[in-house]
């Protein structure tokens, strides 16, 4: 007596980008020589999002991929509702793509009666059905454990670090930390760049005054050399360009401006096209647009991304990327 087997081991890998950043959607599609599913997604008139696919996603192995640049909350809510929809369609994995995490600033409690906002988005993407996230330069690493699943954590710095050996002299090189707490992303970079030096700036912040920062003296030696000034985010702009105006006024040569998530809020372009900094570097894990810019160099994660799918699509190491 023969048995009819009907299991189907033929994995088969969709991509989904949100509306909020196609440019990179697209980018990473033709990294991994796919299509983007095609969807319809649109706007009712009183601003609620409806979303459909146009294919069967049955069975699939889902990325679902969505830039939160403003207005932040559209993006996220589409992006858990495409979730959702992959989940009522009967996919079989559902990853959650965000180059840049909402609300990632608000990762713990400064005083009482505020909300851990970093958590709560967690939260509401394992409710609409994610199995696994993937972000890129968390605000902080305890990010990681507020999904209930597997974060894969990707780094920018690779991708940054190149263009910096590329194009200045390594050995009047020193990297600066705009404040204390970051020095220890600032070693990574700083031993990626040939050993170079560390500086860092103190400041102090009114907790009473949202993106207010007073930045007040160099801590480090910074005479004479190339300053590369880093954070893993600019929103205003105002802290990192009084920033540079501390690092030239101790003395310092040029100045490099490096982030992986460009926000650019507001006065952010005016601020930083004028603050001195002879580059600033960013990547397009948000929209950019160098229009208006004279120092902007926009650099694409799309290959980072594209080799993060690859690996859990193919169930193999995310780890190995950085080894």
């Amino acid at each position: 007596m023969s048995t009819t087997h009907w299991i189907d081991n033929q994995k088969n890998l969709m991509l989904f980008s949100g509306r909020a950043h196609p440019e990179l959607g697209e980018a990473v599609a033709r990294e991994l020589g796919v299509e983007l599913t095609p969807t319809t997604a649109r706007n009712f008139a009183n601003g609620e999002i409806f979303v459909r696919f146009e294919e069967s996603v049955r069975g699939s192995d889902a990325f679902v991929l969505q830039s939160h640049p403003q207005p932040l909350n559209d993006w996220l809510m589409e992006q858990l509702l495409m979730i959702d929809a992959l989940k009522r369609g009967s996919a079989k994995r559902i990853t959650a793509i965000l180059p840049f995490y909402p609300y990632a600033r608000q990762d713990k409690k400064h005083r009482g009666r505020e909300p851990i906002s970093a958590r709560l988005v967690a939260d509401l993407f394992k409710a609409a059905g994610a199995d696994r996230l993937v972000s890129v330069d968390l605000h902080t690493d305890q990010i990681q454990g507020f999904f209930d699943g597997p974060v894969d954590h990707m780094h920018a710095l690779p991708i940054l670090t190149k263009h910096i050996q590329e194009n200045y002299n390594l050995d009047n090189i020193v990297v600066v930390s705009p404040d204390a707490g970051r020095v220890k992303e600032s070693e990574k970079w700083a031993n990626q760049l040939g050993g170079a030096p560390l500086a860092f700036i103190h400041k102090t912040r009114d907790i009473d005054v949202a993106n207010k920062v007073t930045s007040n003296r160099v801590v480090g030696d910074v005479e004479g050399r190339t300053c590369v000034l880093l954070d893993d985010m600019i929103d205003t702009g105002g802290t990192i360009a009084g920033a540079v105006q501390v690092l030239k006024n101790a003395g310092a040569g040029d100045v490099i401006i490096a982030t992986t998530h460009g926000v650019f809020s507001g006065p952010a372009r005016e601020r930083l096209s004028e603050c001195g900094a002879r580059e600033i570097i960013t990547t397009d894990t948000l929209p950019q647009s160098t229009e208006g810019w004279d120092n902007l160099t926009v650099l694409s994660v799309a290959p980072l991304v594209a080799k993060t799918i690859h690996e859990i699509f193919e169930n193999g190491s995310v780890t190995t990327l950085f080894e």
